[in-house]
């Protein structure tokens, strides 16, 4: 699955920031998305996730503060987004966005910190000063 991330930037701490991730060609078989981030020297890690029905599921580090939505509407064309508010100096990441395949979270819709995936896009960098 082909995806576009966007919306990154530098925010002090304290600030918002929205990202957006757009799958062209939009292929209804895909039935839960996630918001994943790679911060300098460490692994990949979960952030979010969000379900065909609109459930979501976010990490405690970022529950309250980080919301997962969706544009499905429109069958040509699926948006992803990602709204976090009250960033900290620890959410400054590269954000990414992939289908998540619920065969490795057992069927559930969420983003897992061990998530294997081999498509993954450039993400969008997000970086937060004190």
């Amino acid at each position: 699955v082909r995806v576009v991330e966007s919306g990154g930037g530098c925010v002090q701490a304290g600030g918002s920031l929205r990202l957006s991730c757009v799958v062209p060609g939009y292929t209804p078989a895909i039935t839960c998305m996630g918001w994943f981030r790679r911060a300098p020297g460490k692994e990949r890690e979960g952030v979010a996730a969000i379900d065909i029905k609109g459930k979501t599921s976010n990490t405690r580090e970022n529950k309250g503060r980080f919301t997962i939505s969706q544009d499905n509407a429109n069958i040509t064309q699926y948006t992803l987004y990602l709204q976090m508010d009250s960033l900290q100096v620890d959410d400054a990441a590269i954000y990414y966005c992939a289908p998540v395949m619920v065969e490795q979270t057992g069927g559930y819709c969420y983003a897992p910190r061990d998530y294997i995936y081999y498509n993954w896009a450039q993400g969008t960098e997000v970086l937060v000063s004190s």
